[in-house]
């Protein structure tokens, strides 16, 4: 007599299904996440950034005083940790008397601003140009990339002095001359990702099964050559902001009384040996931002590359 076994049928096909199931995977954004937070460098200049995003949208709250607003009594008041220097300003006051304080934090609002506006304008028109030249070839691309090997031929300062020069000098031009300068780059990375992309199996397949032009480029090609385009807009972030503070520093960008860093540069030059805190601390907030972009930049990328994860 045969022994039956002890587990119902259904329970084993169950069992045996449990078997054969794949585990499941976890999303992409929380590999690129598991594979970011390793470079612990990266992670702190991402820190660094929430941070200066945090006291840019709450400027108004967080910062002690109005950055347009002047203490005739308190001009050329140190930082409060030295001899002199007053609670009430704790980096210390400028040649009018402004908090340098709460400048430096407005500063961060218009410094982020200008970085988001200029990154999205080279992000936006470099993709579609890039797209256009790497899918319509022939005269098309001819004439893109000659343009754009022309601004590339062209310091990207003084590129950008050329365009405010012609357009005049303000907040909203000096974006635009910057956007213009980092055009270049986003048109020959999204050019050379199709390129490499278009001629692949599943480009092939959605051509032959009727995908049209505008489709091929936005929805087959495009999201698959983002990776690069993420780590590119990440340090353009801050060359954005490094330029801009250029443009300020020669007077050719946001003008006075706007709390901008390159202009609050300007303005402080000839303290730079009576009153070393009104150079310093705007310096400082320029160097500690464009470092923590580029940083976070290179996180990325490492991330975003099989080739380079550990």
């Amino acid at each position: 007599m045969t022994q039956l076994s002890s587990q119902p049928p259904a329970a084993a096909s169950e069992t045996a299904e449990a078997t054969t199931l794949p585990a499941a995977t976890s999303h992409p954004l929380i590999e690129l996440w598991h594979a970011f937070r390793e470079n612990h460098a990266a992670l702190a200049g991402l820190i660094i950034i929430l941070l200066i995003f945090v006291a840019a949208i709450g400027a108004d709250f967080i910062a002690p005083h109005a950055p347009t607003e002047q203490f005739r009594d308190y001009v050329l008041v140190p930082p409060f940790w030295q001899e002199g220097g007053s609670i009430r300003f704790l980096l210390g006051t400028d040649d009018v008397g402004r908090d340098i304080l709460s400048r430096i934090i407005y500063g961060a609002r218009l410094s982020m601003l200008i970085g988001l506006i200029v990154v999205s304008l080279s992000l936006v028109t470099g993709v579609l140009l890039g797209l256009l030249a790497g899918f319509l070839r022939g005269v098309v691309e001819t004439v893109i990339m000659r343009l754009m090997d022309i601004m590339l031929a062209i310091p990207s300062l003084l590129l950008a002095v050329v365009v405010v020069a012609v357009l005049g000098p303000g907040l909203f031009n000096a974006m635009l001359a910057i956007a213009v300068v980092y055009l270049p780059h986003y048109v020959r990375l999204t050019r050379g990702s199709v390129i490499s992309e278009r001629d692949r199996d599943y480009v092939i397949a959605s051509r032959l099964a009727g995908a049209g032009l505008f489709r091929l480029m936005f929805i087959t090609v495009l999201p698959n050559c983002l990776a690069p385009l993420i780590v590119q807009a990440t340090l353009g972030f801050s060359n954005a902001v490094l330029d801009a503070a250029a443009l300020g520093f020669l007077g050719l960008g946001a003008q006075p009384p706007t709390p901008e860093w390159g202009s609050m540069l300007a303005d402080a030059r000839q303290y730079v040996l009576d009153a070393w805190w009104v150079v310093t601390f705007p310096g400082l907030a320029i160097l500690i931002t464009v470092l923590a972009f580029n940083i976070m930049g290179d996180g990325l990328r490492d991330a975003l590359d099989p080739k380079l994860k550990r």
